[in-house]
Order: C-alpha cells, then sequence, then structure tokens
C-alpha cells in the first residue's frame, strides 16, 4: 500500500529533525519504504509518500520521530489505479 504521510513540525524543531535524520537517518523499520518526498518554503511540513503492507506497519517509524513531528498518514492509490478502481462505475 502506499501512504501520503504529512509531517508537521513541531514549533521551532525543522533544526533538530534535519539534525536526526543526518545523524540517524530515517530509523524505517524493515518493510516500510521511503519513495519520495517535498518540504514547505517555510520548514513547517514534510509531505511524503511511503510503501507499506499496512498502516500498522509505519507505527515504529512515526514512533521515532514524535517527539519532534506530528503525523497525518493517508492511504492512497495511484491514479492508474483509482481510474481502474472506478471504471465500472462510469
Amino acid at each position: 500500500m502506499l501512504f501520503i504521510v504529512i509531517e508537521h513540525f513541531r514549533a521551532g524543531q525543522a533544526t533538530t529533525v534535519y539534525r536526526r535524520f543526518r545523524d540517524s537517518g530515517r530509523m524505517a523499520p524493515d518493510g516500510v519504504k521511503y519513495i519520495s518526498s517535498w518540504v514547505d518554503l517555510g520548514f513547517q511540513r514534510c509531505f511524503q509518500v511511503m510503501e507499506a503492507e499496512s498502516e500498522s506497519m509505519l507505527k515504529d517509524w512515526t514512533d521515532n520521530w514524535s517527539d519532534l513531528v506530528e503525523f497525518e498518514i493517508v492511504p492512497v492509490r495511484t491514479s492508474e489505479e483509482a481510474a481502474q478502481a472506478i471504471a465500472p462505475q462510469l
């Protein structure tokens, strides 16, 4: 499954987030794959695409960052998958 993960950096913590990432990496468990990410211009949010078999697999990863980041996790599908899923209703 694919997930859009919106990381809301806690106030004033962007530097600490990047320092931890530099020193420790993503800290995602086996089975959780990073696809890509984007960061807003104010360093308040990071938008990531992650892949895992289930949302529950993301918990160990988010626990490693929850002191610095609040997470919003949205299960998503590709546009091609969405088109195939809705095609019978068209």
